[in-house]
């Protein structure tokens, strides 16, 4: 007869996300994941093959959760480059603040880690990649639509450099770097980005 599961391989994860995200992969003995998730290793390694199986299985599953629904609420925004401005806002207020603050993003360490280096890994670090830049490039071409970006813009290489600066977010947050830094440097990086205002737009002397 085949072995029957008694536990949900979804909620497992959710609990191996939490060890991961803290302390990457090389870090994280087995024993910290029995603990974790209250799962024999012999029921783990059934399920998900080995270590490194369960760790790429969380990462994508981290992907799906955090990932996938902010990069298509950006996609989808009809806000220009205020959409940008709260999903980066959004992003800092996530990793300086709340349960995970200081914790940095599990994608994000992943691509500082010998982690990256496995295959499979490496797909789901290139993919995340792609539609990540993808969805800035898309609020990009809105705000240029909308009039928002100066006429020089290249949306392509803006969009690779944003994409850039949201991992440059994610690590010097789990240096330590405080909200207001990191916003201060984001707002830098846009403001290049800008149309330039119209003499009806311009401040009164």
């Amino acid at each position: 007869m085949p072995d029957i599961k008694h536990f949900n391989p979804d909620l497992v994860l959710d609990d191996a996300i939490e060890v991961f995200w803290r302390q990457g992969l090389p870090t994280t003995g087995i024993q910290a994941l029995v603990t974790a998730t209250g799962i024999s290793r012999s029921s783990l390694y059934a399920t998900f093959g080995n270590k490194d199986g369960l760790y790429t299985a969380a990462l994508a599953r981290y992907i799906a959760q955090h990932s996938v629904p902010a990069f298509a609420r950006l996609a989808s925004a009809g806000s220009g480059l205020t959409a940008i401005e709260e999903f980066f806002g959004g992003l800092i207020e996530v990793r300086c603040t709340g349960p995970v603050a200081g914790w940095g993003c599990m994608v994000t360490n992943a691509h500082a880690g010998p982690e990256c280096a496995a295959p499979d890994v490496r797909t789901l670090l290139e993919d995340h990649h792609a539609t990540l830049q993808a969805a800035l490039r898309s609020a990009l071409a809105t705000a240029a639509d909308l009039g928002h970006l100066h006429p020089s813009t290249d949306l392509d290489q803006a969009a690779a450099v944003l994409a850039t600066l949201a991992y440059g977010v994610n690590l010097r947050s789990r240096a330590g770097a405080d909200a207001r830094s990191l916003t201060d440097t984001v707002t830098a990086a846009l403001a290049p980005l800008r149309a330039l205002p119209t003499p009806q737009e311009q401040p009164a002397p």
